[in-house]
């Protein structure tokens, strides 16, 4: 073995991204199998009770299986300063909010959007602002959809101006529910896939601006240059915040039958389970509306089943795409073998039981020279222990004529 000492001047260090498309088809958010629910909050009191989730984790395939990977979370949040937690509190009682019997979750709801303003601004007490660089109360987001996407995914975060996702802004129109009547499923246009308004949002032309210690974009209309940002992108953090008065119609009637705290009934003449109750019916809530009406009154579940069924569609198609980025640090270590070094071999085998080398011929020994097919770099430190190795994809010929110089690279 033949050491030789390598210098500050053959190592260089640099930096390098890899980049993947990732492609989220429909099927994989609509789906019941490919998307998991929880279930950790359950109510008491009237009726057999409601639990939900705090958010639901869609897979690439049935979640059941050892082989699904975890694409994203997805949860809603309202902020704490919006009219609509002002107009559904009804007392505070040692600093914590009250609300009328038609909410429910609203505390929790709240609590995402703190949660995710503790770790995407740094402050659970903000609000967001799309454009994120905006002080305007009518730019503050409110009703938040949290996409959350996984580190499989994102790697070391998403590429700048990669981002779309397609969104159906109004709900299905359910003609026999247009005036407010209850159809005899119970479904109306809550969990009727959307046909129609389909919209692509995307984070191009954005501008990438480093904000509370993050990386963030805005997210625009793809179709629409006018149309103000709808919604922020952190691409460190691998995180997307939706302002659904924007992405979604929040004025559009919505009607159905939702889970809630309430005995059987009958409205309309349609029996109503214990445990449910109606939105958008004749019986006093005929012009229930997305905003603020179902947000306050669905369970986090409710809310993200409907986006997820009928705002993302079903079918094949893209529904969400990006490219994340992977950060490779490498170090790159030049060793040189100039053209008298690295002739000969330490190998017990280079040399015969008298002593010559057995690359050379008998009788050659003044014309031939001794020539070595090297095939592995060793590193040591400095007290001469083995830290790495370095293994050739061939043999290297090695001889007085050549001066050469391995490159090895580290990656990390």
């Amino acid at each position: 073995m033949t050491l030789k000492t390598i210098t500050a001047n053959n190592i260089k260090t640099r930096r390098t991204s890899l980049n993947q498309l990732v492609d989220v088809i429909q099927e994989d958010i609509s789906g019941s199998a490919t998307r998991r629910t929880y279930q950790v909050f359950v109510t008491g009191g009237v009726g057999p009770g409601v639990t939900s989730s705090l958010y639901q984790t869609v897979y690439d395939q049935d979640f059941t299986l050892q082989t699904a990977n975890q694409i994203f979370d997805m949860t809603v949040g309202i902020n704490e300063g919006s009219d609509t937690v002002t107009n559904s509190t009804t007392d505070t009682i040692n600093g914590k909010l009250l609300f009328s019997s038609q909410s429910l979750m609203m505390r929790e709801k709240i609590d995402v959007y703190r949660q995710h303003a503790s770790h995407l601004l740094g402050n659970a007490g903000q609000s967001f602002y799309a454009p994120y660089d905006s002080s305007d109360s009518s730019n503050k987001i409110n009703h938040a959809l949290f996409l959350n996407l996984k580190r499989l995914f994102t790697r070391d975060g998403i590429k700048h101006n990669t981002f779309a996702v397609k969104l159906f802004r109004s709900g299905a129109a359910a003609s026999s529910d247009e005036d407010g009547a209850l159809s005899a499923s119970g479904q109306a246009n809550l969990f009727k896939t959307s046909t129609s308004g389909s919209t692509i949002f995307s984070d191009t032309p954005s501008n990438l601006t480093d904000f509370a210690g993050a990386k963030v974009g805005n997210i625009l209309n793809a179709g629409n240059a006018n149309e103000t940002s709808v919604g922020l992108i952190f691409y460190d953090k691998g995180t997307i915040v939706l302002d659904m008065d924007k992405v979604f119609s929040g004025s559009q009637q919505m009607s159905g039958t939702i889970p809630a705290m309430s005995n059987a009934t009958t409205i309309d003449g349609v029996s109503i389970n214990s445990g449910f109750t109606v939105m958008g019916s004749s019986a006093g809530n005929s012009s229930a509306k997305f905003i603020p009406d179902f947000l306050v009154s669905g369970s986090i579940d409710t809310i993200v089943d409907h986006i997820a069924e009928t705002r993302f569609s079903s079918g094949s198609l893209t529904a969400m795409t990006f490219q994340n980025r992977t950060d490779i640090n490498s170090t790159l270590i030049f060793c040189q073998a100039t053209a008298d070094e690295f002739n000969y071999s330490s190998n017990p085998t280079y040399t015969d039981s008298d002593g010559n080398i057995v690359v050379i011929d008998t009788g050659q020994e003044d014309v031939q020279r001794s020539f070595t097919f090297p095939t592995t770099v060793g590193l040591h430190d400095n007290y001469g222990n083995l830290l790495a190795v370095a293994k050739f994809s061939r043999p290297i010929e090695k001889n007085d004529e050549k001066d050469i110089t391995f490159r090895i690279r580290l990656d990390f």
